[in-house]
């Protein structure tokens, strides 16, 4: 994976709080709990497609339940990092955060 750059200025301006603009350590805490999120659901879905291939008897297995084991685990490993998911959604404004301290100081 290449090294991008971005600019934090723009990625803090995408990110807001209820409405409000967030600061730069608000912006990395929702990126990094929406990372979290994305590689919970990513592991789901790798764990979903492997346990049909779960019960096999291993010295028996046919040569294509293992290449097709392998097939999905190298499309999985060519998936986009959580972190740089995360990031492409605040760009494009599709992550909502709320702030439970601020619901409950109003």
């Amino acid at each position: 994976m290449p090294i991008k750059t971005l600019d934090v200025h723009t990625l803090v301006k995408k990110a807001t709080a209820d409405g409000e603009p967030a600061n730069l350590f608000e912006t990395v805490f929702i990126l990094s709990k929406r990372a979290r999120q994305i590689a919970s659901r990513m592991k789901e879905e790798l764990d979903t497609k492997l346990s049909y291939f779960e019960g096999f008897d291993t010295e028996t297995e046919d040569p294509q339940f293992l290449e097709e084991q392998q097939r999905i685990s190298m499309e999985h490993e060519l998936l986009p990092e959580p972190a740089e998911k995360a990031i492409e959604e605040m760009f494009a404004g599709e992550i909502y955060h709320r702030d439970p301290q601020r619901d409950s100081d109003e």
